[in-house]
């Protein structure tokens, strides 16, 4: 789905729910694109720490584009005001009744998640467009508990939502056209660049990516190499801009595990799919990588200091 022949504006009211980083984020984007947004969370704390990091995240756009001659400094408050007030926050999930589109960005817990979509489907419009940004869930469960597949799709948004281009669009067996390219057409109006899969594990990204993670977890394992120099190698070697090893770090070793445990447990016998011990260790251990300060490198805030 490259092209789109419609003027874009099918989603003009966003409902999330969620407001973590992905949610507050993908609010932010979404207000900035001129959209009415409803931002839920039922935990008020982690609802006002989403709306403070849209303020924070907002001044800091604004006051670059002053210095860089791109807006009058007259102009700040007027901007700032017209984007923030867009977000609306609420700790109901009632709150997203009247949504085009409302998007899913709470904890990564599949029955959680399809609790919610059961009651999304009660509270919303019929016409109401579902998705969540789930990584690692199957869409198509997803989309079943919903009661409402026809008008169900992953939106797989990446973090940080503000820096991050690609949003992955997923369809499950009974995605409407019509929903689909609302949803496709909805990214591409915040100024994102959608690519379209179907619902396989860990859709096209974390498909290619957390085994080709697993594998190099793997050769520690084995004793083939260190750790360092197989970071070097594929950096130098195959062009990438961070090694294996420093990325699992930077993602999340628990974020990790949780998604190659899930897909071991569907397909045990995939090779790609196997569970390096170094891996088990270290969440184990409560070393999670660049979020804990401690992986299989010391980190000094997002920058990897040494081996551990």
């Amino acid at each position: 789905m490259r092209a789109t022949t419609c003027s874009l504006a099918a989603v003009k009211h966003l409902g999330i729910v969620g407001m973590g980083l992905m949610g507050h984020g993908l609010a932010q984007m979404a207000a900035q694109a001129g959209i009415k947004v409803t931002a839920v969370d039922i935990d008020q704390a982690q609802l006002s720490k989403g709306m403070s990091a849209i303020e924070s995240s907002l001044k800091k756009i604004l006051e670059k584009q002053v210095k860089e001659g791109k807006l009058d400094k007259s102009k700040v408050e007027g901007q700032f005001k017209s984007v923030f007030d867009l977000v609306a926050p609420s700790t109901t999930v009632e709150s997203v009744k009247d949504c085009d589109l409302v998007v899913e960005a709470i904890v990564e817990n599949l029955q959680i998640k399809k609790k919610l979509f059961s009651q999304l489907n009660q509270i919303t419009k019929p016409d109401c467009i579902l998705a969540s940004n789930t990584s690692s869930f199957s869409i198509t469960e997803l989309a079943d508990s919903s009661n409402r597949s026809n008008k169900f799709v992953g939106l797989h948004f990446f973090n940080p939502v503000q820096l991050m281009k690609l949003v992955e669009v997923i369809k499950n067996d009974k995605t409407e056209p019509g929903a689909l390219k609302d949803a496709w057409d909805f990214v591409l109006k915040i100024g994102k660049e959608p690519v379209e899969c179907s619902d396989t594990p860990g859709f096209i990204v974390n498909r290619l990516l957390v085994p080709f993670l697993g594998q190099a977890l793997l050769m520690i394992d084995r004793g083939d190499a260190e750790i360092a120099d197989i970071d070097v190698a594929m950096r130098l070697g195959a062009g990438l801009p961070m090694g294996p090893i420093v990325l699992a770090d930077y993602v999340g070793l628990d974020t990790c595990l949780s998604i190659l445990r899930g897909w071991h447990a569907l397909n045990p016998n995939e090779p790609a799919y196997q569970i390096p011990k170094c891996l088990e260790a270290k969440v184990a251990a409560g070393d999670f990588g660049r979020k804990t300060g401690k992986g299989f490198y010391v980190w000094d805030k997002d920058t990897p200091k040494k081996v551990a």
